[in-house]
């Protein structure tokens, strides 16, 4: 599963460990979290995300 990385402040997305400050639990790709999803840090959407190389 791919990192993704935001846009705005660099907070990176990985999938393996979820986002427990979002209730996003460990083990859910990018791709499948919520369209209203938002950076734990600086609350833009998942349109601002990119994939990490």
């Amino acid at each position: 599963m791919n990192k993704y990385v935001c846009n705005i402040c660099g907070y990176e997305y990985d999938p393996e460990q979820g986002c427990p400050e979002r209730g996003i639990a460990p083990g859910t790709p990018f791709e499948d979290l919520p369209d209203d999803f938002e950076c734990p840090l600086c609350g833009v959407g998942k349109e601002n995300f990119s994939p990490t190389l």
